[in-house]
């Protein structure tokens, strides 16, 4: 129950942190880039040091990155096809989840692994 409150904590003041950050930034459509993922990864990563050590930490660290890497990689493709053809947004998204995936598997399988 203890760790379930501190994951609660750590969690709440990271993602206020974001926010208030968020707030500040212009546009702010950036907002919505500081509201969770990063704050929610950061939390994680405190909590899983110091349950789980250092070496798990540092994997876990290098799959996050990994999966921002893939991310990136997914929605610049997709971002690219919508505007330079037009194409429908669920088209887009759903054909491009190949690209997604073969790259997250891709750098699993080079840096983590």
């Amino acid at each position: 129950m203890t760790q379930i409150f501190i994951r609660f904590l750590i969690g709440g003041v990271f993602v206020s942190a974001f926010a208030l950050l968020g707030d500040l930034l212009k546009p702010k459509s950036f907002a919505g880039l500081f509201g969770a993922a990063p704050s929610i990864a950061l939390a994680t990563l405190i909590l899983t040091l110091k349950t789980e050590g250092r070496q798990y930490a540092a994997t876990e660290a290098r799959s996050m990155v990994a999966g921002a890497i893939a991310f990136f990689v997914y929605a610049s493709f997709a971002s690219w096809l919508m505007m330079r053809f037009r194409l429908k947004a669920l088209y887009v998204a759903v054909g491009s989840l190949a690209l997604w995936f073969s790259t997250a598997f891709g750098l699993w399988y080079v840096w983590i692994r």
